[in-house]
């Protein structure tokens, strides 16, 4: 029987677009800086920001390694600061560098209106890759966040999806053994791989992001709607 549903976010309830690579991010960034007396060209903080989470990938010992965006931005801000400069916060800093390059921010059809339905049968909760100080807000502004009890993002942990500790603790705060629980996600290697891997049974949706195809991935129940989700947890739920 199942009692609870897992999902992934960006890519499978929210349609999200970003850029970490548009000039204009770190243009806009370096400005807001200098106003702080902290001079960094955008060049510079273009590279900075790539180098520093390529170094902290490798400094990991996670197979699955996240860096931590407010770490990063505070390592830039000490490096680059002066004797003149005025405080800033990293957080600030970095929720500005995603505001800059956030382009897309809006639930996919059928979202909410399918969540709201299925939250007065299921428990829901949300297993999200990336930074808690960007997930948790958009969450939020995508009008989600009243669906799920908890959502555990990787950017807390230091490591992501696939690894199986991501889905571990959130059966663990669902109080749900994995074969009572459905994971949905829209990446086939990050999301039915690693549900799969612990005993759960998954649901792809096709969306307009993710890896579509994973060799020895294959999902239990494919849909191309949001709203097919319905007939995926009732094929799922069949003894």
């Amino acid at each position: 029987m199942i009692k609870g549903l897992l999902f992934d976010l960006n890519g499978t309830v929210i349609d999200i677009y970003t850029s970490e690579s548009d000039d204009q991010i770190y243009r806009t960034v370096s400005n807001f800086l200098d106003y702080y007396r902290i001079k960094i060209s955008p060049q510079t903080l273009k590279e900075e920001y790539f180098n520093g989470i390529r170094r902290q990938k490798k400094e990991s010992a996670e197979e699955f390694p996240e860096f931590d965006v407010v770490k990063l931005f505070r390592e830039i801000i000490t490096s680059y600061s002066s004797p003149e400069s005025l405080p800033v916060t990293p957080k600030t800093a970095a929720l500005l560098f995603r505001a800059a390059g956030r382009y897309k921010l809006e639930p996919y059809d059928g979202v909410v209106s399918t969540l709201k339905q299925l939250s007065e049968s299921y428990s829901l909760a949300a297993v999200s890759d990336g930074q808690p100080i960007w997930a948790i807000p958009e969450l939020h502004s995508a009008g989600l966040d009243q669906f799920f009890k908890f959502t555990v993002v990787s950017g807390d942990y230091g490591f992501r999806k696939p690894d199986r500790r991501m889905y571990e603790m959130a059966l663990t705060k669902m109080g749900l053994p994995p074969e009572e629980v459905i994971f949905i996600g829209n990446d086939m290697y990050r999301d039915v791989y690693g549900a799969h891997e612990i005993g759960m049974k998954t649901v792809f949706f096709r969306s307009n992001q993710g890896e579509q195809n994973f060799c020895g991935a294959d999902a239990d129940y494919i849909i191309y709607q949001f709203r097919e989700l319905f007939n995926a947890i009732e094929f799922l739920n069949r003894p």
